[in-house]
């Protein structure tokens, strides 16, 4: 009997989850009791099985120790705890590294997101969308970062090709087959919808609520718009050239080898027609310059190409994403 009685149980215990929130934290001690508080409440309305991953990036007040408190008491809630201060886009990338739900939602802890939204991106998903991003209609942020943050989404939009009103906003919902593979770096958590797209993923975003700090400060400056528009060229090449770097550093190099010969034939020229001495003019060292410039891109592409496939053949990676198969049998 006691066999029998505890099959059911075993069989709860490994019920797959449905939904992992997660929430990457630096220094939110005073948000996270808070947080938790609304997410516990919320989550179990949904009537769907659920888990709560907290990363702790480093937090150098008493973030850890309100974490580990709140992962005692409410089993529902796991805790990955950074040895440093990665930065944002490591803890959501740990946190989907973490995730078991079909449907990862990613959250800010500072409160500024409203956890009662979260129904609202799941629903949207309901509609057949791979990606729901929030949209912080009426953002609560000083005047100046509103400005900027509306510059900043305009430039990614246009760059990318894939329309969002604001790339910034953390909370966003995923389908964990479109988000498991994707490698984050630098700043680029906030690109993920680029990276889902490429994939083939139907991407959206809906409005969400947005409030002012109550607890801390922010820990994001101006000065992360530098960082993002660098990340924006690297993710503008991985999407164009990532299988061919040749045509880019190719295409530099004859460029430049091209206006090598025209400044070596402008050389001849001055010399022939106007008895100009090539020494006296510093179009030698242009021509030097630029056939040697042209000559090291093009081997820089070719060791690029190479690069590139020692990436896909060592890991045995194909440059293509299938959505499904269809009557294909496993292979014996």
């Amino acid at each position: 009997m006691a066999i029998v009685a505890s099959a059911p149980q075993n069989e709860a215990a490994q019920a797959p989850i449905f939904l992992s929130v997660i929430t990457p934290i630096y220094n939110e001690e005073k948000n996270i009791p808070i947080l938790m508080g609304h997410l516990l409440e919320l989550l179990p309305t949904l009537q769907k099985s659920f888990e709560i991953i907290a990363v702790n990036d480093g937090s150098r007040d008493g973030s850890l120790a309100e974490l580990r408190k709140q992962a005692t008491l409410h089993p529902e809630i796991k805790l990955v705890d950074f040895r440093r201060n990665y930065g944002q886009t490591a803890a959501i990338m740990a946190g989907i590294d973490h995730a078991s739900g079909s449907v990862i939602i990613s959250i800010d802890a500072d409160l500024q997101n409203d956890p009662q939204d979260i129904p609202n991106l799941l629903a949207k998903l309901d509609e057949g969308f791979d990606v729901v991003s929030g949209w912080r209609k009426d953002r609560q942020d000083a005047a100046m970062r509103n400005f900027v943050s509306r510059v900043a989404n305009w430039l990614i939009s246009r760059i990318s090709g894939v329309r969002l009103h604001d790339y910034g906003c953390t909370l966003k919902a995923y389908r964990s087959d479109v988000v498991k593979n994707v490698r984050l770096y630098g700043e680029m958590h906030r690109f993920i919808p680029i990276y889902a797209t490429w994939m083939g993923a139907k991407v959206v975003d809906i409005p969400v609520r947005h409030y002012a700090r109550r607890h801390g400060h922010s820990n994001y400056g101006l000065e992360r718009i530098v960082k993002v528009i660098l990340d924006l060229i690297v993710v503008k090449f991985l999407d164009r050239y990532m299988v061919k770097p040749i045509y880019v550093f190719g295409g530099f190099g004859i460029l430049s080898l091209l206006f090598g010969v025209v400044s070596f034939v402008a050389m001849i020229v001055l010399k022939i027609v106007d008895n100009i001495s090539m020494i006296s003019t510093p179009l030698p060292l242009v021509t030097v310059m630029a056939v040697m410039t042209g000559i090291s891109s093009i081997l820089m592409g070719l060791l690029a190409e190479m690069l590139v496939r020692t990436y896909f053949e060592s890991q045995q990676r194909t440059n293509y994403h299938v959505r499904e198969r269809i009557n294909f049998e496993r292979a014996k």
